[in-house]
C-alpha cells in the first residue's frame, strides 16, 4: 500500500518555515528531505538554502503555502480572541459563584487593569471606525 507524499514539506517555525523537497525515489526506498529554502512570513522573504536555485515550481509551491499559512494564522488569531470572550464569561461565573475572598484578592487588580485597557482600546477603535464611516457617508 503506497501513500503519495507531497512534493514539499514545510517545517513551521516562529516567523515562517524551513522548506524541504521530499524525495521518495531513493534506490533504497528511503524518504529523503532536502532543505531548499527558508521562508519569513513577516517579511515575505523566500531565501534559497545554500547555493540552491529555486525552480518556478518551487516558488509557486512556496508562495501558495505562504498565502495559506497567513490565512490560517489570521483565522487562528480571531478564534483565540473568541475563546478569550468565552474565558471572560467563565471567569465572571467563577468570580460570582465559586471564588474565595483570597482568590479574588489575587486576581482582581490584574483583571480590572487588563479589562480597563482592553475596553479603552476597543472603544477608541470603534470610535475611529465610526468616524471613518461617517466621513464616507457624507
Amino acid at each position: 500500500m503506497s501513500i503519495a507524499l507531497p512534493d514539499y514539506y514545510f517545517r513551521v517555525r516562529e516567523n515562517g518555515a524551513l522548506v524541504f523537497r521530499v524525495d521518495t525515489e531513493d534506490r533504497n526506498q528511503r524518504l529523503a528531505m532536502n532543505q531548499i529554502a527558508v521562508v519569513n512570513l513577516k517579511k515575505g522573504d523566500i531565501k534559497p538554502h545554500g547555493d540552491r536555485v529555486l525552480s518556478a515550481d518551487d516558488l509557486t509551491a512556496i508562495r501558495a503555502w505562504m498565502e495559506g499559512r497567513k490565512a490560517l494564522l489570521a483565522d487562528r488569531e480571531v478564534d483565540d480572541i473568541l475563546r478569550t470572550v468565552d474565558h471572560l464569561n467563565l471567569t465572571a461565573q467563577w468570580a460570582q459563584s465559586r471564588a474565595s475572598d483570597d482568590q479574588l484578592a489575587q486576581v482582581t487588580d490584574g483583571l480590572l487593569l487588563a479589562m480597563h485597557d482592553l475596553r479603552s482600546t476597543l472603544v477608541r477603535k470603534k470610535a475611529d471606525r465610526l468616524s471613518q464611516n461617517h466621513g464616507q457617508d457624507s
